[in-house]
């Protein structure tokens, strides 16, 4: 992937040097809850697995309308921009969908609103309550931003078999969608349909808003290669396998040696796979709406 002289984000906050996460008043709850590519729960080869509801992985930690205190965001310090190869890359990426999504948002008579992406090590308080390591990288609603403890990408890279620089971007881009779908106020609708529906409902809605962001991902990829030429040969590859690495099927057979397609809240590799390719092919918002498709 080319990436080295690219636009890098000023909105990429470097939380690492920060000790023990850097949790001053966070209290015991925030507002709104995370949504992740994959929740890190229990133990899949070395002790690792995906499989949580991204809409569910921080519930225990937000039952209320908290926003983080005044302590918490003090105990952050100063925003700092990354300056080592792999924080400049995540700003890079960052960049790109900035520039995507403004566009997108312009063209349909609206304002895209950054998101932000912390970088933390270990744990860090969000506005969804605490975000861990294990979580994988996830979006919190509720702060509008992205959280990526950047070890995830050796899990990605020597557990799930899913290597490479694109494989590390479709991440953050996937991430970077479930923010688009906040702007659009798709996550509002979800948590309204929370308590309206059976779980196993809740879940293939869940597997709808994966499935968009995954196409949104793909969407990043069409318009910024178009613009900077950033693709190189397998690098769609390498996104693909890394969606097909977490897909619900393929963890769940590695984890418990079954699938049960009624709890899955991401997609299987397959359908992953597809509308990640469905963005990359089309570029349009329009195709990517897997909550009116009639299959996945």
């Amino acid at each position: 992937m080319k990436w080295e002289n690219n636009r890098e984000s000023d909105q990429v906050e470097d939380r690492r040097s920060q000790p023990g996460g850097g949790f001053g008043g966070l209290g015991g709850g925030g507002r709104g809850r995370g949504i992740g590519i994959g929740t890190i729960a229990v133990a899949l080869v070395a002790g690792w697995i995906f499989g949580i509801n991204p809409l569910t992985i921080l519930g225990a930690l937000s039952g209320g309308d908290m926003a983080p205190t005044a302590q918490m965001e003090q105990s952050q310090g100063p925003a700092q921009a990354p300056t080592d190869d792999m924080g400049r890359f995540v700003a890079s990426v960052l960049g790109g969908t900035e520039d995507v999504w403004t566009q997108v948002f312009q063209q349909a008579g609206a304002q895209y609103q950054k998101p932000r992406l912390v970088l933390f090590r270990g744990a860090t308080p969000t506005a969804c309550g605490t975000g861990q390591s294990a979580m994988g990288p996830f979006y919190c609603p509720g702060d509008q931003k992205v959280y990526i403890d950047l070890s995830f990408y050796e899990t990605l890279r020597r557990q799930l078999g899913a290597p490479g620089d694109f494989a590390q971007a479709y991440v953050i881009a996937h991430e970077v969608g479930h923010h688009v779908q906040n702007l659009m106020g798709l996550t509002d609708q979800m948590e309204k349909m929370r308590s309206r529906v059976s779980e196993r409902e809740y879940n293939a809605m869940s597997v709808r808003l994966e499935l968009q962001a995954d196409c949104f991902a793909g969407l990043w990829a069409h318009h910024n290669h178009k613009s900077k030429a950033i693709l190189e040969p397998g690098d769609v590859e390498e996104a693909l396998t890394a969606a097909a690495a977490i897909g619900d099927d393929a963890l769940q057979r590695k984890s418990q040696g079954q699938v049960v397609p009624d709890s899955f809240t991401h997609g299987t590799s397959a359908q992953r796979q597809r509308w990640f390719n469905t963005g990359l092919q089309s570029g349009q918002v329009q195709s990517c709406d897997t909550f009116k498709a009639a299959t996945l």
